[in-house]
């Protein structure tokens, strides 16, 4: 695989943080998760391992395979199982609304049906919209039951978003985000996914954007709801990602580039037209580096070769402008705490239409959403 290609299917990763929040559901219902993390082409030994990721495409087979064993796409955090098919059901329901603020009244509706212990709504002021959730105890919204864990919040919150992102066609850019729970350890993967603005233990929880979104037309239709079910979870995990940054215009752009080329920061800041200076304060205002950058982005590279390919590790090191394949593992074991063969688990992964089969007219499978790209808008991302 050439860098350029691995450059366009690049994916992306998960902590293995979100992947032990997706595995609670199964333990608590003594069952041991070994089996489902090699079919979904995980090792189980990474669990162990606290800084290790997995590619979002097996984040999301995982996530089929949990929903599918539990009847629950909502993996047993509501006194209600989101029965799979729910979220297939919910995309019709709303695939013919004329703006995206009736879909998403439409989509808030009709969670409301399906799940007990969460409520959501749309609240306008002025320039900006709310999408806000309420804990419900005995039926009202009051938010006066404990606060549920982040992944609850999370799970409901990126699955309204990526449909709203899809729905239109672009990224919605999040203003600000907030969970009513305390913060978790791995809340830096919770801002990635959300808006660096992220503030924990908040009366509610909801997304904030500009409401100017909410009379933008629907783009979508039945042909592309098809091929946006088939490839969800891991498209809206990770293609709706803040892409309006300056971290993320220099991870596309080196996206390009093979990293045997990479430009140094000086080259870097003529290529996009500043100084060093406000390159480097720029990323610093986002608590970014371009070292972290590069780092984060051979990583997910060496994930996504490593479990995707039949790539050696030499050639692999190779790929990744490793001069030598010791350089390679002492880097691997760096990023991720784990030795590069503890991802070749042995067992490969289900594409995932083995895993589920996925059409839009089977309500049997579970399939959330995705997220498309961010309009010229000013984002906090």
């Amino acid at each position: 695989m050439s860098m350029g290609m691995a450059a366009k299917t690049e994916k992306g990763t998960i902590s293995i943080c979100f992947v032990q929040e997706a595995l609670a559901c199964v333990r608590d219902r003594g069952l041991s998760p070994d089996a489902l993390l090699l079919q979904a082409g995980i090792s189980p030994t990474l669990l162990a391992v606290p800084q290790a990721r997995v590619s979002s495409t097996h984040y999301g087979q995982l996530w089929h395979l949990i929903a599918q064993t539990l009847d629950d796409e909502f993996f047993g955090m509501d006194t209600r199982r989101m029965k799979t098919g729910s979220f297939t059901l919910l995309c019709h329901a709303i695939l013919h609304s004329d703006t995206l603020e009736r879909a998403l009244r439409r989509a808030l509706r009709f969670l409301r049906v399906v799940l007990d212990d969460m409520a959501g709504e749309l609240v306008r002021e002025g320039e900006v919209v709310h999408l806000r959730l309420a804990d419900k105890t005995a039926g009202q919204a009051d938010n006066t039951a404990p606060p549920k864990r982040a992944f609850a919040y999370g799970t409901f919150l990126i699955m309204l978003h990526g449909l709203a992102c899809w729905l239109i066609g672009r990224r919605v850019p999040l203003l600000r985000a907030d969970f009513r729970c305390t913060e978790p350890s791995f809340s830096d993967e919770w801002r990635a996914l959300f808006s660096p603005q992220l503030h924990f233990n908040q009366a509610h929880s909801g997304l904030t954007f500009a409401a100017a979104y909410l009379s933008l037309p629907l783009i979508q239709d039945e042909k592309s709801m098809k091929a946006f079910l088939r490839c969800a979870p891991a498209n809206f995990l990770v293609k709706y990602k803040n892409s309006t940054s300056l971290s993320a215009k220099i991870r596309r752009h080196l996206r390009e580039i093979s990293p045997a080329h990479w430009p140094d920061f000086a080259t870097l800041a003529q290529q996009f037209h500043t100084s060093t200076a406000t390159l480097r304060r720029r990323l610093d205002e986002e608590g970014q580096s371009y070292r972290v950058i590069m780092e984060d982005l051979r990583r997910d590279w060496a994930i996504s070769l490593l479990c995707d390919t039949a790539s050696s590790l030499g050639e692999i090191a190779h790929t990744l402008g490793f001069a030598e394949s010791s350089a390679f593992h002492r880097a691997f074991k760096k990023w991720t705490g784990a030795r590069p063969s503890a991802y070749r688990c042995g067992t490969p992964p289900l594409a995932v239409s083995a895993v589920t089969a996925v059409t839009a007219d089977d309500p049997a499978v579970f399939q959330p959403a995705h997220v498309p790209t961010a309009p010229p808008a000013k984002s906090v991302d």
